[in-house]
């Protein structure tokens, strides 16, 4: 986790002096406070997905750029052979299974839910869509001010430039798969 948060740390720093922008600028464009983006840059905290979906939206990137790994032209991919981003406070736990690939627009994580857990997710960029795929438990998720739940085996696809919740209302894990579609102006980290 140590050596992510380093990478998180360094990607953020590259991309504000790509861009010319001071903590002000970023903390506008990304809705991440001034305080928490030091923080981050100086390796003195790990932000939370939620965190992390802010800064990818605002300076509009993918979100496994942010956690490192590029796209590999062809490879078998293996649950657990990538980076996971482990548990943050909501208790979701992050997996990229296969990351972003700019040639398709699209990224697929492993996300696990802990009992109980939820988490909150602010609007991403315009024309972000979302395709969950429940593979373990159950899922409820919320699409403006409207809770749905999905089952093991069902799926569910929305325009993630809104806000929307994930909760796992059980006592055991709740895994699914994510599928997150770019529009075409979303840039690659990787290149």
């Amino acid at each position: 986790m140590e050596d992510i948060s380093r990478h998180i740390a360094a990607t953020l720093r590259a991309l504000r002096e790509q861009r010319g922008w001071s903590l002000d600028r970023t903390a506008r464009e990304t809705g991440v406070s001034k305080a928490m983006l030091g923080q981050i840059e100086r390796g003195e905290s790990s932000p939370t997905v939620a965190t992390l979906w802010k800064l990818a939206s605002g300076f509009r990137v993918s979100f496994s750029g942010l956690l490192g790994g590029g796209p590999v032209p062809s490879e078998r991919v293996r649950h657990g052979a990538e980076t996971v981003w482990g548990e943050d406070a909501s208790g979701m736990q992050v997996e990229p299974l296969f990351p972003f690939d700019p040639l398709l627009g699209f990224e697929l994580f492993v996300i696990t839910l802990a009992p109980g857990a939820i988490s909150e997710s602010a609007p991403h960029a315009p024309g972000v869509v979302e395709h969950l795929v429940v593979i373990e438990g159950a899922l409820e998720m919320r699409l403006d001010d409207d809770w749905q739940r999905l089952e093991t085996g069902e799926g569910l696809r929305f325009a993630a430039d809104r806000p929307h919740a994930y909760r796992n209302a059980a006592t055991t894990s709740t895994r699914f798969h994510n599928v997150i579609h770019y529009p075409r102006d979303i840039e690659s980290l990787n290149d």
